[in-house]
């Protein structure tokens, strides 16, 4: 079975997004920055491939992942990435009740906790990983003792403000192993195994 794995871009003090993030707005206030060790975009997810590889080599893992768990916050901020985030694998959402209505393509909303939407996730994904969005959901499953790994894109810059990535994760030590460095153009691409005590 494969393990949870948070990817966030982050900058140096710790923010994943600048001041004032809304659905308009989802990065907050320069916090396109976060996202500037990635391609140029377009219609489909590979258009976003780096041009080095150290970040195509975490691109590709992100990319190969075969579940996706999703803050709902997150969630529809990117309107649920249309229902497909990649390749049609299944979407994830953690919350304490689902929306009316059917959600788009392949989101589902699990409404029986963090530990369950994590079960879920991983034994749809197979042997695969699973890959996670969502500062606030990034929290509750540190605190549920279920999140694997972190893969951050470490930013050099400070935004002093804005959306902390470890705005309160919850009583209790945890380390993190670093298992991997690698140095792209623009970021430090940091992996850790997360180690509960």
């Amino acid at each position: 079975m494969g393990r949870l794995v948070l990817y966030m871009s982050m900058s140096l003090d710790g923010f994943i997004a600048g001041p004032g993030d809304t659905k308009d707005n989802p990065l907050g206030t320069k916090g396109h920055r976060l996202h500037e060790w990635l391609g140029d975009g377009g219609e489909d997810p590979s258009g976003y491939r780096p041009d080095d590889e150290p970040g195509q080599t975490v691109f590709d893992e992100m990319l190969s992942t075969g579940a996706v768990i999703t803050g709902r916050r997150t969630g529809d901020f990117v309107g649920y990435w249309g229902g497909d985030h990649h390749n049609g694998v299944p979407i994830l959402v953690p919350t304490h009740q689902a929306p009316a209505g059917t959600p788009p393509g392949n989101v589902r909303f699990v409404t029986d906790g963090i530990e369950s939407c994590a079960e879920q996730a991983k034994a749809a994904a197979g042997d695969r990983d699973v890959m996670l969005h969502g500062a606030y959901t990034a929290q509750r499953c540190l605190r549920a003792r279920v999140l694997d790994v972190m893969e951050i894109q470490l930013i050099p810059v400070l935004f002093g403000r804005g959306r902390q990535l470890f705005d309160g994760p919850g009583p209790g030590h945890i380390e993190l192993q670093l298992v991997r460095t690698l140095e792209s153009p623009s970021a430090l691409l940091l992996r850790y195994e997360v180690q509960y005590a």
